[in-house]
């Protein structure tokens, strides 16, 4: 039998454009440490006298991401550096180190349960994005700064960009 293709077939055409290069920025920070973190944000939306089976929305969702740490060596300006008489030794004022926004790898994250009401269920058939996750991302990125800030990681970026400058200016 001779094989015809299906008229009816689904294909895929994609017309994106080039990536465009909009700015190339020279760094001057040194990412001295970088912490892993996961959060399991547990959200739920309700209205009050109505039951979730009815109205409502609970959602777990675990994200995991990364937050590091940084010194900016473009605020060392000439006093910060004294260098001895003999050139043997020298004392560097390093500027503190500082956190970045946290960063959550989609690849990792992910929706673990989500349970919606009826009437919830209904409305989304006429929503364009009837399960938003935009929410969630931002709960789990403030809860990960949050425990970033209490980790030690500052204090570990200082002692690694002491360390890096010790190391490298003994040879």
């Amino acid at each position: 039998w001779p094989s015809l293709p299906n008229p009816f077939a689904s294909r895929e055409v994609d017309r994106s454009q080039p990536v465009l290069l909009k700015a190339i920025v020279d760094l001057k920070v040194y990412k001295a440490a970088s912490g892993n973190f996961q959060v399991l944000v547990d959200l739920e939306q309700s209205a009050r006298g109505i039951p979730l089976l009815l109205k409502g929305e609970r959602t777990l969702f675990v994200a995991a991401g990364t937050v590091d740490a940084e010194v900016d060596f473009s605020t060392i300006d000439r006093g910060a550096i004294e260098v001895s008489a003999d050139g043997r030794s020298a004392r560097i004022t390093l500027p503190r180190a500082h956190l970045t926004r946290a960063h959550i790898d989609p690849d990792r994250s992910y929706v673990f349960s989500r349970k919606r009401g009826l009437l919830d269920r209904l409305g989304s058939v006429l929503s364009d994005n009837p399960t938003s996750e935009r929410q969630l991302y931002q709960l789990a990125e403030d809860r990960l700064e949050a425990a970033a800030t209490q980790s030690g990681l500052v204090e570990r970026a200082e002692q690694n960009t002491r360390a890096m400058l010790q190391s490298m200016l003994r040879s």
